[in-house]
């Protein structure tokens, strides 16, 4: 199959079968952390390929994909590529378009092998690949990479659409217990606007439901920060629910200029913002959080990216800062601005690190929480919106100041906001049980053998426990 990547055929035709598993990940800014093989667009395999060490036993396959057939830019492979937000929808509507290649490629690998996966891990809006597990007898499991709480949410919220069957704000939403009610603020304009019958939800209802007949599924969590989510997912689902999170590689990085501007700050001193690769606020939003970070007279570091309706890859042009905004914050070390990228996990791990200004998306919310580093709530779309929830109202780590690409916000509630959490007892409180969280995700974590191995560690075991069950049973049929 010319289009596998060379170093999918480590060695020669094999002479004993050698097992293996495969991961199907959603067409994102990738992350690996097992023993496997990925499959992957050319251009993703480039870049995880070089991100992986010489002795890595994992190996990339490349699945033909042509971004203009589906009406996308030349190169876009994945979620980080997009310069347009809006551009998302045809993206994840394109995945499907994958499964001839991807169903060619498990026909290989058990030639090569000699033997089929022990099992299929896909991610949750791939749930398409099921079909093609099923058809070949392997075990596969579903993978959210978001928490127990916000997948619930999710779930519940694409395959009932509750919004639409009442003008109550808030609204109840089906499964979950009548304390938690959300609203119409809380959802993404693609779901405020769902029917039903739009592409939108089409696409989720079906990956949903795909989903929903895995194995098992695997959560991006720890059952201890979040044991009702983790429940209240087993209960939404029905399915065994493996929460082995958290699921993001250590990042290694030099010092650069953030981490030693860092180094001139008092601990728990500085404010960490920054939205992710993928997400932006408006203008006027851009320019008001300036305006409460000067006010607050708290130190911050600040990753921005061009304001939504801009190309988010392009430059950031200082216009959309109040004026002399970053020459008056250099003075003294008051503030530092950074384009487009940041070292999160080192800036987060860092002494001087006291709070974070997020998006609230689950990758950022771990890496907080496992530094112990309380945060600032600004969801702007998907599951954020719950994941904020979640912190304020049951782990009491976070609080929300506003939410929403175009949320109602200005200088003088960012600097109230900022202020609490990073000199007040509120934010004491907060930065208490961030570290708790902290000590939770490192238990879980833990590889000794014995009554002291962490409960994520414990339910990858099982993991590979149901699998070879699964295996087993179907041998026998």
């Amino acid at each position: 199959m010319s289009s596998l990547s060379g170093d999918l055929f480590p060695t020669a035709q094999m002479a004993e079968p050698r097992q293996h598993i495969v991961m199907l990940p959603f067409m994102a800014q990738a992350q690996t952390s097992l023993r496997h093989h990925h499959r992957h667009h050319p251009l993703n395999v480039q870049h995880l390929r070089s991100s992986l060490p010489p002795t890595s036993s994992i190996h990339l396959a490349a699945l033909p994909f042509s971004s203009s057939d589906h009406g996308l830019p030349p190169e876009t492979e994945n979620s980080a590529s997009i310069s347009q937000i809006d551009l998302l929808p045809r993206l994840m509507f394109a995945s499907e378009t994958l499964a001839p290649q991807f169903d060619l490629l498990l026909a290989d690998l058990t030639d090569l092998h000699r033997c089929p996966p022990l099992f299929i891990i896909s991610d949750f809006f791939t749930g398409w690949s099921i079909h093609i597990a099923r058809a070949r007898g392997i075990p596969h499991f579903s993978f959210s990479t978001s928490g127990g709480f916000g997948t619930s949410a999710f779930m519940s919220l694409w395959l009932h659409l509750p919004h639409r069957l009442t003008d109550a704000d808030p609204f109840q939403v089906p499964g979950f217990p009548d304390r938690f009610c959300l609203r119409r603020s809380q959802m993404s304009h693609y779901m405020r606007a769902a029917d039903g019958s739009d592409d939108w939800s089409v696409f989720l209802r079906r990956n949903i439901r795909c989903s929903l007949g895995s194995d098992a599924l695997l959560c991006n969590t720890v059952e201890e920060i979040e044991p009702y989510g983790a429940d209240l997912l087993r209960k939404i689902s029905g399915l065994p629910v493996l929460t082995v999170g958290s699921c993001r590689k250590a990042e290694t990085t030099k010092l650069d200029s953030c981490l030693e501007w860092l180094e001139s700050h008092r601990p728990a001193s500085v404010l960490f913002v920054s939205f992710g690769s993928q997400n932006t606020i408006g203008a006027a939003q851009m320019r008001a959080l300036a305006e409460g970070l000067e006010a607050s007279g708290v130190a911050f570091i600040w990753v921005v990216r061009p304001p939504y309706g801009f190309d988010m890859n392009g430059d950031f042009k200082s216009e959309w800062l109040p004026d002399g905004f970053e020459a008056r914050m250099g003075e003294k070390k008051r503030g530092l601005v950074v384009r487009r990228w940041a070292p999160q996990i080192g800036i987060l791990s860092h002494e001087a690190t006291g709070g974070f200004l997020s998006h609230c998306g689950w990758n950022s919310v771990m890496e907080s929480l496992s530094r112990g580093v309380p945060v600032i709530g600004w969801p702007v779309a998907s599951e954020q919106f719950y994941n904020s929830m979640l912190m304020e109202e049951e782990m009491g780590v976070g609080v929300e100041m506003t939410r929403g690409v175009v949320g109602e916000i200005d200088g003088g509630k960012v600097e109230r906001v900022v202020r609490m959490v990073m000199e007040g007892d509120k934010g004491k409180e907060m930065r208490q049980r961030a570290a708790r969280c902290r000590e939770l995700i490192m238990a879980a974590q833990a590889e000794v053998d014995g009554e002291q191995k962490g409960s994520s560690v414990r339910a990858i075991d099982r993991l590979f426990e149901v699998a070879i069950a699964g295996s087993n049973e179907t041998s026998k049929n």
